[in-house]
């Protein structure tokens, strides 16, 4: 329970810059009273964090076979478990699966040309000694790149034939067995990574559902063919007390009724979603990273920022209804913003605001 700590000037110095995300700009580790990882687990299990969580709180861990394995790889590509080959785009800064020459081309293919690797045959102890060590005092969650269901899916039959097998009566069932396979072997992953590596706090699972304006399929077929799964996953990450979140590209706020339905705790929408309507909707529900309103940081006053960020703070802050400032916010968390929201945040939920 937050012990509502009373906020005191010297919290605002900063001890170190942390990393940043992919290569952006790290973020200033203020002296706070309690660690940033204990923050953002009161705000996940008990919906009182000491202050508004803000990008560099939750760290991301990749345990070493899975990006080779189960992800994309990297610059040197790679084949995967299922023997797709990724190659690497350099203008994106990713792999993708080169289209044209799907593995699978009709969804009943896969019970004979799709097998799940033996989780038994990794070297764990190997694993464990390569895994860059996680500083502990963020909470180190994992991120699950491709995920279990669309993506992966995708990455067997491209886009195109992913999406028909949706809506292909003679492909449907397939799919729903391929996406019960690939839960139950995703839950096993979870045992694995919770046992070898029991610093985890949480997952971060990946599924892409929508382009620019609209999501990739209907609420109905959404319903019938994710969210059972993705409720089973998460019940699973929840009964071993980690939290899960998701990361889902596209414009898909017309489906956060499937994310919530589906247990998620936390949802970073890319900035095409209205996250401050999403909040005010859904906020109690579902942790939601919220964008702040866009300002010009280089004709912007500094008290015209600090303004802006109590307004956020404000909004975005209620009692049992916490947000967090995602990757997506970095362009306009300026040093003046950041600090504003930090001790705004603190004296609120510290109960210090009359």
């Amino acid at each position: 329970m937050n012990r509502k700590i009373p906020f005191s000037e010297e919290e605002l110095r900063v001890v170190e810059i942390g990393p940043g995300f992919l290569g952006s700009p790290g973020n200033p580790v203020y002296n706070t009273p309690v660690t940033p990882k204990e923050n953002v687990l009161a705000m996940f299990w008990e919906k009182d964090p000491f202050w508004l969580s803000m990008p560099g709180e939750m760290g991301y861990f990749a345990a070493p076979f899975y990006n080779d394995y189960l992800g994309r790889g990297g610059p040197d590509g790679t084949v995967d478990a299922f023997g797709i080959e990724w190659e690497w785009v350099p203008s994106a800064g990713g792999s993708i699966v080169h289209p044209g020459d799907p593995l699978i081309k009709d969804a009943n293919e896969i019970k004979d040309k799709i097998h799940f690797p033996d989780l038994d045959q990794i070297d764990w102890e190997a694993e464990v000694e390569q895994a860059s060590k996680p500083d502990l005092r963020f909470s180190p969650q994992m991120t699950l790149i491709n995920g279990f269901w669309f993506e992966r899916l995708i990455s067997f039959m491209d886009f195109a034939g992913a999406a028909a097998a949706l809506v292909d009566e003679d492909q449907q069932d397939a799919v729903k067995a391929f996406f019960r396979e690939s839960t139950e072997f995703a839950c096993r992953l979870i045992d694995k990574l919770i046992y070898y590596f029991p610093f985890l706090d949480g997952f971060n699972i990946h599924d892409d559902w929508g382009a620019q304006k609209n999501p990739f399929f209907s609420m109905e077929i959404a319903n019938e063919f994710f969210v059972p799964h993705m409720r089973d996953l998460t019940d699973h990450i929840h009964s071993k007390g980690r939290y899960a979140t998701l990361h889902s590209c596209g414009n898909n706020e017309k489906r956060i009724q499937c994310f919530i339905d589906g247990g998620f705790d936390q949802w970073d929408p890319q900035p095409m979603n209205d996250t401050q309507a999403l909040y005010e909707a859904y906020g109690d529900k579902i942790i939601i990273s919220v964008i702040p309103d866009q300002f010009d940081p280089e004709t912007t006053s500094e008290e015209e920022q600090r303004e802006r960020a109590r307004a956020h703070v404000d909004r975005f802050c209620r009692p049992g209804k916490v947000s967090v400032l995602g990757f997506y916010s970095a362009s306009l968390l300026t040093p003046a913003f950041k600090e504003e929201v930090y001790t705004y945040s603190r004296k609120k939920f510290a109960g210090q605001l009359q």
